[in-house]
């Protein structure tokens, strides 16, 4: 069964650090592309960085560039989003996700596979 198993996040002070991971069960991560989504309350779901099979990361949402970094290890079938100078609007579920799209260039779609999400909470 293929499986995306989250963790990390939790709660942190405004201007803060957190580190999410997501850990690839029952297929290998290497040549897929993968992305963090996060979801607030009463607001749709969006990319907030996503990260090539074989390069480097290939998006950053606005809301979070220069503050947040992607990265992966295919060799630990793990895909990291360290967190850092947090604030209170980056509060939200984050979630996971996998594409089987290959190549350079992933922008968030598609997306086959989701993580159940964790909760991120920053507070002022």
């Amino acid at each position: 069964e293929v499986q995306l198993v989250q963790s990390g996040g939790g709660m942190a002070q405004d201007g803060g650090s957190l580190m999410l991971s997501c850990a690839g069960v029952g297929f290998t991560f290497e040549d897929l592309s993968l992305g963090w989504f996060r979801q607030a309350p009463g607001k749709e779901r969006e990319a907030v960085s996503c990260i090539s099979g074989g390069v480097g990361p290939s998006y950053y949402s606005d809301s979070v560039k220069g503050r947040f970094h992607i990265s992966r290890h295919n060799a630990k079938n793990t895909a990291y989003l360290k967190m850092d100078s947090l604030k209170p609007e980056d509060t939200a579920v984050y979630y996971c996700a996998a594409s089987e799209r290959r190549g350079p260039g992933y922008d968030a779609t598609p997306v086959n596979y989701w993580g159940l999400g964790t909760q991120v909470t920053v507070s002022s």
